[in-house]
């Protein structure tokens, strides 16, 4: 044969030695001899063709290509329009859902079958728990409920409840885990914004009830990935000379009052887990005063952090007694006002969660708790330790 035709690119193929042998052909001629019989074969073939057969020349390689581009674009416009045609609803849409008050106060719910209305494609949005971080600032409309006083938390039909939407994701490993509230956010704009901007996600806040402007800090803090709580103000034994502020739940107001204060203060911000006291020895050592607001905190899916300042806090029990979601704080981190002091605080947090598995600590949103905080979360990960929101470590007591 003539020239090798698997001569690397670049190399001169005639340079290349030619094997001795009888052809008298090249590949050259070969190849010569064959486009002319092809070229020969298509004219003929052309000449015979019936008229109009052959009447549109080919498209050139880069006209082809866009005009599949332009079916492409077509069809995705079409999917496109269509998808924003079909019509979007939750999970109970058609279902008839009743709701009848017991005489111990319990909520009964009843789902019963319906028809939907409209005919075609429909999608269906399955809830989830968790929230997803492009829209954690924006509240769940189905997971509030209107009122005199404003849109307060509620359980969606669905069993959906605040705690789980707004709930911080973890890894769900079973590892040593420290969850850590700062509280007292919404009391001062500065160490409120010094706050969300320097502390990590993964730290839980607590706004004062109190506080100014919570609907911008909490979308804030939201969009920072802060799981957040709500700071409701209880009476302490030595009230009115010790005030919390105002709207404090009291012993002598009576259920109706301190509901509609509860609430008052529910009212303030969305995208809270739950309820944490702000002072409240008296209240919190008092079953007949605390049980119904344990009561209805837990009725509308969120927890109830107690923040372990009252030895005589009957919370723990209340919250076994009425299927409360609870949580109790380990350790005041900063009672002693240093850097110093909460480090120590913090170190002695997870020598608690190395013991028990978890631990909670809880703060106020101090420049000396704020640094302390942040450097402290900064090497605890090195550690094998994981900060959790607060949502993650709270008890729900079994059903009897």
């Amino acid at each position: 044969m003539g020239t090798d035709i698997h001569a690397p690119l670049g190399q001169d193929r005639k340079a290349r030695p030619q094997p001795a042998g009888p052809s008298r052909f090249s590949a050259g001629t070969v190849v010569f001899a064959l486009s002319v019989a092809g070229l020969l074969g298509f004219s003929a073939w052309t000449a015979m063709a019936p008229s109009g057969l052959i009447t549109t020349p080919l498209p050139a390689p880069a006209e082809e290509a866009a005009g599949k581009n332009q079916t492409t674009d077509k069809a995705d416009q079409k999917v496109a329009v269509a998808k924003e045609r079909v019509p979007r609803t939750s999970g109970l849409s058609g279902a008839r859902v009743e709701e009848t008050l017991t005489d111990d106060g319990n909520v009964v719910r009843t789902y019963k079958p319906g028809g939907r209305t409209g005919s075609g494609p429909l999608i269906i949005e399955a809830g989830g728990v968790g929230q997803d971080s492009r829209t954690a600032a924006f509240p769940n409309e189905d997971l509030l409920e209107d009122t005199s006083d404003g849109k307060i938390p509620v359980i969606g039909l669905d069993g959906t409840r605040p705690m789980d939407q707004y709930a911080r994701p973890w890894s769900g490993a079973r590892g040593t885990r420290i969850a850590i509230v700062v509280g007292g956010l919404g009391l001062s704009q500065t160490g409120t914004q010094r706050a969300i901007r320097e502390l990590p996600g993964e730290v839980t806040l607590a706004f004062a009830a109190s506080g100014n402007s919570l609907p911008r800090w909490m979308q804030e803090a939201r969009r920072d990935g802060h799981e957040i709580l709500l700071q409701v103000p209880f009476e302490p034994f030595d009230y009115p000379e010790n005030d919390p502020g105002p709207h404090t739940l009291r012993t002598d107001l009576g259920d109706a009052k301190n509901l509609a204060e509860l609430h008052r203060a529910m009212a303030k911000t969305t995208n809270y887990t739950g309820i944490v006291n702000f002072m409240g020895g008296r209240f919190l050592s008092d079953a007949d005063a605390l049980e119904p607001v344990m009561r209805d905190v837990a009725s509308r899916g969120l927890l109830f952090l107690d923040d372990g300042s009252s030895a005589q806090s009957l919370s723990g029990t209340i919250a076994g007694a009425v299927e409360a979601p609870h949580a109790f704080a380990d350790l005041q981190l900063d009672a002693d006002l240093s850097r110093e002091s909460v480090l120590k605080k913090l170190d002695e947090l997870e020598r608690i969660a190395r013991r028990n598995g978890t631990a909670i600590g809880i703060a106020s949103a101090f420049d000396e708790s704020v640094d302390a905080i942040r450097e402290w979360c900064e090497e605890a990960g090195g550690r094998g330790i994981e900060i959790v929101g607060v949502a993650s470590l709270a008890d729900i007591p079994a059903k009897q």
